[in-house]
């Protein structure tokens, strides 16, 4: 989740296609250039171990753009495939 953090605060789309499942990756990916990410909480993780192959990661990122700011709230989940942690799909709020 970190990593995908990441990847949007300094635009890396191709970060973003790299660790986003194939089946629900939207066909382009082109991070908001306005958008300053400003912090991640990690608010919830369940499961996401050593042994497992699924996990889920709730979390609160804050944003600006100029004057205005706001923040991000998702219940995101996660399969291991090929040995790696993607996103699937998540559930904002």
């Amino acid at each position: 989740m970190r990593s995908r953090y990441s990847a949007y605060a300094l635009d890396r789309a191709d970060h973003l296609v790299r660790t986003w499942h194939p089946r629900t990756r939207p066909g382009t990916i082109e991070p908001d250039g306005d958008l300053v990410w400003e912090g991640l909480e990690i608010t919830e993780v369940v499961d996401g171990g050593e042994g497992d192959e699924r996990g889920v990661v709730a979390f609160r990122a804050r944003w600006r753009s100029g004057s205005t700011t706001g923040e991000q709230v998702e219940r995101s989940r996660f399969v291991r495939r090929g040995g790696r942690w993607i996103y699937l799909d998540g559930d904002t709020g």
